[in-house]
């Protein structure tokens, strides 16, 4: 289709992407009477009514048969449209998807008789997506405007038959904000009211949801003196009840394009045993089937380490996976683990990842990611297994709000927080019985094997305690044995017969390390000492590339070696490519770690993996932001593996890999003594932190820095990570803060001979003086910045400064020298292809432009920076340009359009529980 009708905004046709000149507002009223009614005849005397109303001219049919005439003309650069002369009036022929209007109106059509409540979503948000401004734009004649009049009526109806479709699915934390934004604009429309209190209901925001019923009650007693309708009574009592049937009977956030997760491990091979915990286990399922469910269902598995909880809950999940029709979450929690355990805000966001979540969606803070999690599960069926969780605390936020959904704890500890106030089922899982440890090594080693030596099997069976990780590891290393006599086995086992002292002494059941020892000890030397390195990595698993830094080692040997310890059951590769611990197994590498590998050996190797991880660290900061001033780090120690990360999307792939490896790192750093490498891993990590919205991350690991920096006595780097952690605490509106660390910066670099560095404060701190309202102090700071960058000859930061000044001088009303400012800054940016500095210019071209009443500049601009601030993740700035293209809308008297984009800048806002949405949700309310 090479012709495109606009008429649901500005009037517009495009011929093969390019914009047609239509003339002056008379001949566009022309086109548009006649595209109302594309492929009908309309009368003359219906066209001249339209276009001029009462005020025909004498000679009103010679000028429309000329416009006709100019129209047709414009559009012979297609063949895919034509306007007839017919004996009773004109015909415009054309295919009716080329017309938005009635593209619009065929989709809603089509929406309204799905059955498939999220394909109607979808179509209804396709329709809607049609609309960017007031329909015909700024034209105006008595017939439009009651055709727009009813054509915003019908674009009112569809939104609302959007919302109760996709609260019906239950897609309601994707709707909050809009909703609470247009309820606020419509203060009495009373099915947009009850949209939004269901939406802020199922957001876990039940007292919203009772305050936004009782503005209503008022307003209507004092504008009508009448109450709100019986349907929304009723609701009201619902929600002020928790009513179960308000729970969505659809599926969450996910669309027809988001897999269902499906996250539980590999089922155990060879599972036995467990007759009766998986008994109760499926006894819980009752609790889950009914419609709707009457509550969210907790089992609580417990019992000490090695019995066996993991692979319980892993096999039950796979034998009842198809009664979760909605998928399976999982993750190992990692509480007992000596390098850390996964945080509930790390495991939420690996959540939130799985459930389809983009990352732009993503608010900052733990009860923000919390809220939006539970909010995702309402109306689901899933299973959600919580491994190895440290206690009850540990496991708490990251338990659903409503009912629906099974949650599987597993701990060493009781949970006793858990049954107690969530009502959790307790499972304790003990040894196994005799009969179930015969059974498992009859499974793992055959029957006959086993029935030839029973004495030999009870003797392992009750040396390794009746525990079934022990017991398989005993049999795997029978089965890569198979001419070893099980007597042997079992002899050598009761030789080294002492215990794992990193297992809870007390219980004298536990006799780990004679088996860990048996497995140990026949691994080749090489994969020996691999085994004993990995103790010491700081993250929860670890590539190729990084554990042959580790070992000094080439990648092909390495690898080799990985694979010898995966197959003796000492190391697992969770993901293809990456391999992890048992905790049991990491802390007796640790302890094997220490016991063989003399000091220099151990500082060596974290010399060599940290080398490692900075440098590539630092390769993938400089691909994800390559105009940033990069540092210098030394020559690579001897057998550190050098990886490069790729292009930018790559560079921020490797980020998210590696995200808690790194902040493992630093702190291997701090225990090691390599402080230096403490602020250049800090550094490194500063993009990525930021346009992925970890700022509390970027804010301890700045803290970090600045306290290596000062242990070095280096006071160039100690203002550096004074810089970089004020720009985290200016993300998170802690301005004192950020305030207080930029001081220091600047009294640092005073003394220093970085005239970069100390341009970059000064910058800094221009934007916390802007945001604590001191716009002149701030242009003083970024005019210091511009003169030191080009003293400097640094022409990326002088750009970044000539864009500063240009803003505040704009901030400051001088609107012509801000223009210029910002006109000289845009080309060089581009030059350098710096796309962050491009966008924060485009915003601030698009705010002069607007203020100048240059609303069609500015509205440009906007669109500009927003493109470039979604390519970069940078939600909150995305969310600032499209608050200001909203006002820019607005002073063309675009309403529609203006509505539409301050409604996704307070959708964006509110996910990050951002102050400035109050900002935006009053001027939707003003309207």
């Amino acid at each position: 289709m090479t012709v495109e009708f606009r008429l649901l905004g500005d009037l517009e046709v495009r011929i093969r992407g390019r914009v047609v000149n239509l003339g002056h507002a008379r001949q566009r009223g022309v086109l548009a009477a006649l595209l109302v009614d594309a492929n009908r005849t309309v009368p003359v005397s219906v066209l001249l009514d339209r276009v001029w109303s009462d005020h025909l001219p004498q000679r009103a049919r010679n000028a429309l048969s000329g416009y006709v005439s100019r129209i047709r003309r414009l559009l012979s650069g297609t063949d895919e449209v034509s306007i007839a002369r017919l004996p009773d009036g004109y015909r415009l022929t054309v295919d009716p998807a080329a017309v938005d209007l009635h593209r619009f109106h065929d989709l809603v059509s089509r929406a309204r008789e799905c059955l498939d409540g999220n394909e109607a979503v979808r179509l209804f948000e396709q329709a809607l997506g049609l609309w960017h401004g007031d329909a015909f734009g700024c034209l105006e004649a008595p017939w439009l405007d009651g055709v727009r009049v009813s054509l915003n009526a019908q674009r009112l109806a569809a939104e609302l038959d959007r919302n109760d479709q996709a609260l019906r699915c239950g897609r309601h934390a994707m709707l909050q904000g809009e909703l609470s934004a247009s309820s606020a604009a419509h203060p009495q429309d009373e099915r947009l009211a009850g949209q939004a209190m269901l939406a802020l209901y199922r957001c876990g925001r039940q007292a919203e949801a009772l305050h936004r019923y009782e503005k209503l009650r008022q307003n209507l007693a004092e504008e009508l003196g009448a109450d709100p309708s019986p349907p929304l009574q009723q609701l009201y009592k619902q929600i002020l009840t928790a009513d179960p049937a308000l729970a969505p009977a659809g599926a969450g956030l996910s669309t027809n394009d988001t897999p269902v997760p499906r996250q539980l491990p590999a089922a155990p091979r060879a599972f036995t045993g467990r007759a009766a915990e998986l008994a109760a286990l499926d006894a819980l399922l009752d609790n889950v089937s009914g419609d709707p469910p009457p509550a969210v269902v907790i089992s609580a598995v417990s019992g000490t380490a090695g019995v066996g909880k993991t692979a319980l809950a892993v096999h039950w999940g796979h034998r009842v996976a198809e009664a979760f029709a909605d998928g399976q979450l999982y993750v190992n929690l990692r509480g007992f683990d000596p390098s850390g355990s996964v945080t509930a805000a790390e495991a939420v966001r690996g959540f939130l990842d799985a459930l389809g979540v983009p990352p732009q969606r993503i608010p900052a803070g733990l009860d923000a990611q919390a809220a939006l999690y539970r909010s995702l599960l309402a109306g689901k069926r899933m299973l959600i297994v919580l491994d190895n969780a440290r206690d009850a605390e540990h496991a708490r936020p990251l338990l659903p709000g409503m009912p629906g959904c099974l949650v599987m704890v597993t701990s060493r500890n009781e949970l006793t927080g858990l049954l107690a106030a969530e009502g959790a089922h307790s499972i304790t899982l003990d040894l196994m019985t005799g009969g179930e440890a015969h059974d498992l090594l009859a499974a793992r080693l055959g029957a006959q094997r086993v029935q030839a030596e029973p004495d030999a099997a009870a003797q392992i069976i009750t040396r390794c305690s009746r525990l079934p990780l022990p017991l398989t590891i005993m049999a795997a290393r029978a089965v890569t044995r198979p001419d070893f006599p099980l007597s042997a086995l079992a002899d050598e086992l009761g030789r080294t017969g002492t215990a794992l002292d990193a297992l809870d002494a007390a219980d004298p059941r536990t006799n780990l390390r004679a088996v860990f020892w048996w497995s140990y000890r026949t691994l080749s030397e090489p994969a020996a000492r691999l085994f004993r390195l990995l103790g010491t990595h700081p993250g929860p698993d670890i590539s190729v590339s990084a554990a042959a830094s580790l070992a000094a080692l080439p990648v092909a040997q390495t690898r080799a070696l990985l694979a010898e310890l995966t197959h003796d059951h000492l190391l697992a590769e969770d993901t293809p490519g990456r391999f992890g611990f048992h905790d049991l197994l990491r802390a007796y590498a640790i302890e094997q770690n220490r016991l063989s590998e003399s000091e220099p050996e151990r500082t060596q190797a974290a010399h060599r993996l940290l080398y490692h991880y900075l440098h590539t660290a630092r390769a993938a900061a400089m691909q994800a932001s390559p105009t940033r001033d990069p540092i210098t780090i030394g020559r690579p120690p001897p057998g550190v593996i050098l990886e490069e990360p790729g292009a930018p999307d790559s560079a921020m792939d490797w980020f998210t890999r590696e995200h808690h490896v790194l902040l493992g790192a630093i702190g291997l750093a701090e225990r090691t003594g390599f402080s230096t490498y403490i602020w250049q891993l800090a550094w490194t990590m500063t993009t990525f932190l930021d346009r992925r919205g970890h700022w509390n991350d970027w804010v301890q690991t700045g803290l970090a820095a600045v306290a290596a920096a000062r242990k070095l006595d280096d006071p160039v780097e100690q203002a550096r990570a004074h810089r970089y952690t004020a720009r985290a605490y200016t993300r998170l509106d802690r301005l004192a803060d950020a305030h207080a660390h930029l001081e220091q910066a600047l009294e640092l670099y005073s003394e220093s001979v970085d005239r970069v560095g100390l341009a970059e404060a000064h910058l800094r701190l221009g934007q916390v003086l802007d945001r604590q309202g001191h716009q002149a102090k701030a242009l003083d700071h970024a005019i210091e910045a511009l003169q030191l960058f080009r003293a400097a000859g640094w022409l990326a930061g002088e750009a970044a400064a000539l864009n500063a000044v240009g803003w505040y001088q704009a901030l400051l009303g001088d609107y012509r020298q801000a223009l210029v400012s910002c006109g000289e800054a845009l080309p060089r940016l581009q030059e350098l292809g710096d796309r962050q500095g491009q966008a924060d210019t485009w915003d601030s071209l698009g705010y002069v432009h607007h203020h100048l009443g240059r609303q069609r500049q500015a509205v440009t601009s906007y669109r500009n920076a927003i493109s470039l601030y979604r390519e970069l993740g940078d939600r909150y700035d995305e969310a600032v340009s499209l608050g200001y293209l909203g006002d820019a809308h607005n002073a063309a008297g675009e309403r529609a359009a203006a509505v539409a984009a301050w409604r996704k800048a307070l959708s964006v806002l509110d996910g990050l529980n951002h102050p400035e949405a109050e900002q935006v949700r009053r001027k939707l309310a003003g309207r």
